[in-house]
């Protein structure tokens, strides 16, 4: 039953609770510029409504919403505020700092925004919204779920617990618990909470450390307990990732846990490691079962554009079918290009791994040339914004006489910092060293691993080209590498050590090789089948799927961020699946195991078909999806749309 309660008036009941300390990491998520447009809903999924904040508070902010989230019994949906660079943004434009919006969707054909609950300033919830039933003899009720990344100078990381078996009156019941070993809690990404019958846990991405795998005993969640620090690839025998085919950075981004069989089945979506099974039977001590290969060369590629390349990775999410027969995967790549990164002088002289932002003017579409040539400066940390690195000025670095016609003056960036004693302040996002380097008159920035993604010298070919973390008049292209490649550039000892040892490291202002840069179009990221046979120990991959405007050059860039984001399964059929597709917008898949459908299949194997979508005229940019039942009996998918709020779904009827 819809409850009365105006929008005002439920607001002023989110409680504001204390703030710490302060931390960051780069945003993972990219930032559309422009919108594919739509023709509205297509086969068989219906749009039925929507819930606009922007409008509900009398002020636009892109990017504002993250995921969502919907109670056990399908009255209530909770949506991310997840605002732009810094959460005091979203109060400047007349709206609440960080946390979740309450929406009444007992009628999903009228939803009613009625609430909102408030997180830790500067803490901003993103992937890790889910509303969950806990029972243990501390706690019977419902259970808000939110993950907290730094968002502002206040901000901390772990996860938030509420209570809103009256999401009306919704009640605090813990903020920011997570890993404490550094200044802590460490920034989470995600999070994900079950019921284990006397006991309850929450697992997080732990954003700051390669033991990136925590969780918690919530079984008090007043109390939360860490019971679980783990490194999967140190864990996994051989490892996670797959470095003999290109994939460097492997660390956690998504997961759930699901009970199959009577056992709890721990699925983790690793970034260029794949997708990882663990029973957490016992959290505290897990078991591996099984994790994924990524293809080589690349299905999608190979199928849609001719190609025959390395895979790009980015294990993003997934979830089991609700027969568990399959699980379904989500690979997201802002990145339609590929950088062909060559270093042309110097001891070190060669060809390397490398990747180019998709937020950044992309190289290929270039006015001038379609490549970057030059020497390199390295420019430290560029986090700017705070006063904290200042950029040494292109032409005084290398005036004019020294560049021969045709090339370009390139900054180079490292990631961070962390952990490093002579830049004791927090990491800024990739987007603020961009723009430091553009300011201080460079052609092209490249961004460097820091010694946390380098796993030690594990992964030290490992390149990240993360999301936009602000906006800024984005001018010129930017990339990111390896840690090692940094060193070679600049001819330093390679170190990889925690703390740093600063010695090791490029003098700021130091003139590196000259480097020469290429792109090659590789598409955006798409859609995995997988069989969950989980005695297997290598689940294997049946099917690949796309949307066709990913995979086709025309759409590289100025129609918004073509990449898949997240899946959610049909709680009621085990065929069916939706997308939240970004600018691509929401999409319905079915698995089919129809002969003249799945004609370029092997004869046994199942496929994914899309069925129906849905794209607003004006476009759309969906980034969470969740699927449940309503009071009805009938499935509804739920998306968050970044821009705009809540928009309500179904099966054509």
């Amino acid at each position: 039953m819809k409850r009365s309660v105006t929008f005002v008036a439920a607001l002023i009941l989110g409680a504001t609770f204390g703030a710490g300390g302060a931390s960051a990491h780069p945003v993972q998520h990219g930032s559309p510029d422009g919108h594919l447009h739509g023709t509205g809903a297509q086969g068989d999924l219906e749009f039925l409504s929507k819930v606009d904040f922007g409008e509900l508070r009398g002020a636009e902010i892109p990017d504002l919403v993250a995921d969502v989230g919907v109670d056990p019994d399908g009255d209530y949906a909770y949506l991310a505020n997840w605002g732009e660079a810094t959460c005091a943004d979203n109060s400047e434009a007349g709206g609440p700092d960080a946390g979740a919006w309450v929406v009444d969707i007992s009628d999903p054909e009228a939803p009613e925004a009625v609430g909102f609950i408030e997180t830790a300033q500067d803490s901003a919830p993103g992937e890790g919204v889910q509303a969950v039933n806990i029972t243990t003899k501390f706690f019977a009720g419902d259970m808000l779920v939110l993950n907290n990344e730094a968002c502002g100078p206040n901000g901390k990381g772990g996860v938030s617990l509420f209570d809103v078996t009256n999401p009306l009156t919704a009640k605090k019941l813990v903020l920011n618990a997570g890993d404490k070993k550094g200044a802590g809690p460490n920034d989470s990404h995600s999070a994900f909470a079950w019921d284990a019958g006397s006991k309850a846990y929450v697992v997080l991405v732990d954003n700051v450390e390669t033991t990136d795998v925590d969780i918690l005993d919530i079984t008090n969640p007043l109390n939360p307990k860490q019971i679980l620090d783990l490194n999967v690839n140190t864990f996994v025998p051989e490892g996670v990732d797959q470095q003999a085919i290109g994939l460097q950075e492997s660390s956690l981004h998504d997961m759930i846990v699901k009970k199959i069989d009577g056992h709890f089945i721990l699925l983790l979506s690793y970034w260029d490691g794949g997708y990882v099974l663990l029973n957490v039977d016992n959290p505290a001590s897990p078991v591996f079962l099984g994790d994924t290969q990524y293809e080589n060369p690349d299905p999608e590629l190979l199928e849609s554009a001719g190609l025959s390349e390395w895979p790009e990775g980015n294990g993003h999410q997934a979830e089991f079918t609700m027969d568990n027969e399959y699980f379904i995967a989500t690979d997201e790549d802002f990145s339609p290009y590929r950088a062909n990164f060559d270093i042309t002088t110097g001891d070190h002289a060669g060809t390397y791994p490398a990747g180019e932002f998709g937020f950044t003017p992309p190289l290929a579409k270039r006015p001038v040339d379609q490549v970057i040539n030059g020497p390199t400066v390295f420019a430290g940390y560029g986090c700017t914004l705070d006063h904290q690195d200042p950029v040494p000025p292109a032409e005084t670095t290398i005036p004019d006489s020294e560049l021969a016609p045709g090339e370009e003056r390139i900054a180079v960036f490292e990631r961070g910092p962390v952990q490093d004693s002579a830049h004791n302040h927090p990491a800024c996002f990739f987007s603020e060293k961009i723009e430091a380097g553009q300011n201080a008159g460079y052609d092209a920035v490249i961004v460097a691993n820091h010694h946390v993604g380098a796993q030690g010298g594990r992964a030290a070919d490992a390149h990240f080209c993360g999301g936009q973390g602000h906006d800024f008049d984005e001018q010129i292209p930017a990339f990111c590498i390896g840690h090692r490649q940094m060193h070679f550039l600049f001819n330093s000892p390679e170190s990889y050590a925690l703390p740093y040892n600063n010695a090791a490291e490029p003098a700021e202002g130091t003139v590196g090789a000259e480097i020469n840069i290429v792109p090659e179009f590789d598409g955006w990221g798409y859609v995995h089948l997988f069989d969950a046979d989980l005695e297997s120990g290598t689940p294997a991959g049946l099917d690949t799927y796309a949307i066709d405007e990913a995979h086709d050059e025309t759409f590289a860039s100025g129609f918004g961020d073509l990449s898949v984001h997240e899946v959610a399964t049909d709680p009621q059929d085990p065929s069916r699946a939706y997308l939240s597709y970004y600018s691509g917008g929401m999409r319905m898949l079915e698995i089919s195991d129809d002969d003249e459908t799945c004609e370029n299949q092997d004869d046994t194997a199942p496929c994914l078909v899309e069925t129906g979508s849905y794209l607003d005229p004006l476009g759309n940019d969906f980034w969470g999806v969740e699927a449940y039942v309503g009071t009805d009996g009938d499935t509804y998918v739920l998306g968050s749309d970044r821009d705009s709020g809540l928009w309500i779904f179904r099966q054509k009827q």
